[in-house]
């Protein structure tokens, strides 16, 4: 258990009213609040944000992910992972997935974000209907082998548009929480 995570999260997704306890008042703020994260970490970073893509392609997709997409078990998806950076820190490490069928016949092309932020290309179109976020530890073998640690807090949410499911889960790493710290 880091500093940062003073309560240790769940193994398991679970939304907040199924926690118990809650995580401390600064945590769970950052992990339940419904605005942009990309909005919200440029603001915190004085206009200093940026994203750094780590990985991109078709994969067969986790159990977990499957099941909340409502997938068969193994499905091939898109899966995006990249840095949300805050003044050339990586904040928090974010991956993105989506079912291959859906992703195929809806006419997003997650191939060409490159470097923007997929949250903004979200939240900008008014057809995509967010979510309950979920927060658990993210285990680390699920991170880049530069950032593996255990007990990072990690939240998650499905947006939706038609048959389109886009899964967005978000790690904040100590790096984010010690620089809340610093800028507060």
């Amino acid at each position: 258990m880091t500093q940062q995570n003073p309560a240790p999260p769940p193994d398991q997704w679970l939304e907040r009213q199924q926690l118990n306890p809650l995580p401390p008042a600064r945590i769970a703020d950052w992990l339940f609040n419904q605005d942009s994260l990309t909005r919200r970490l440029t603001r915190l970073s004085n206009d200093g944000f940026s994203v750094t893509l780590v990985d991109q392609g078709w994969q067969t997709l986790r159990d977990d992910e499957c099941a909340a997409l409502k997938l068969a078990p193994a499905s091939l998806g898109w899966v995006r992972e990249v840095y949300l950076r805050g003044n050339g820190q990586a904040w928090v490490f974010a991956r993105s997935v989506a079912g291959h069928a859906a992703l195929q016949d809806c006419g997003l092309q997650m191939d060409e974000l490159g470097t923007r932020s997929l949250g903004e290309l979200l939240f900008s179109d008014p057809a995509f209907d967010r979510g309950a976020l979920q927060v658990r530890a993210w285990p680390g073998q699920w991170l880049p082998a530069q950032d593996r640690a255990e007990g990072l807090w990690a939240r998650r949410s499905c947006f939706s548009r038609g048959p389109l499911s886009i899964l967005v889960a978000e790690v904040f790493l100590p790096a984010f929480w010690n620089s809340l710290k610093d800028l507060t």
